[in-house]
């Protein structure tokens, strides 16, 4: 579900949690979630599967989003920010 939690570039417009999902649920609703995200806004994806790093990068290569950061929080939480194309 995603919930709103900002507006700037830094901050997140909206964050996805994505966690426990398989590939390629998290990018498919990550897609989703870009709908509602203006353009040059940042999406948060926190997810699970350890696949999605690579399906984001791929992602982003083909729909000119930029992956700002893939980083791995405690738990083994992996956490995307993706920047609209504006």
């Amino acid at each position: 579900m995603a919930e709103a939690s900002g507006g700037s570039t830094s901050d997140p417009a909206t964050t996805l949690d994505a966690t426990g999902l398989l590939c390629p649920l998290p990018v498919l609703k990550a897609r989703r979630a870009l709908k509602a995200v203006p353009p040059g806004g940042i999406l948060e994806v926190l997810a699970t599967d350890r696949g999605a790093t690579k399906d984001f990068e791929h992602f982003c290569q083909t729909t000119g989003c930029q992956l700002v950061e893939a980083s791995e929080q405690s738990g083994g939480i992996l956490r995307f920010r993706l920047k609209k194309p504006g």
